[in-house]
């Protein structure tokens, strides 16, 4: 049989202004024309908390992690 515990999630202290944790969503779009910056047609440019990222529009509004935004921070726009 398997242990539970009762413990409570640790708080780290830090909290997010996005809708998830590691999700993408149309709230996160910023024009990336401002930045000087050629997309393709299916790219958009997010700002979460911490960074831009690009990403795909199909990655938008879905219940799962966007690998662009938390997979590679090497890989992250910096404005």
């Amino acid at each position: 049989m398997a242990k539970y515990s009762n413990k409570t999630r640790h708080e780290t202290g830090r909290t997010i202004t996005t809708e998830t944790w590691f999700g993408s969503h149309a709230s996160m779009i910023v024009d990336h024309t401002e930045f000087g910056l050629e997309l393709k047609d299916n790219e958009v440019l997010l700002k979460d908390d911490t960074h831009y990222y690009i990403t795909t529009k199909d990655r938008l509004d879905i219940s799962i992690a966007d690998p662009n935004r938390y997979a590679n921070p090497d890989a992250t726009y910096e404005p």
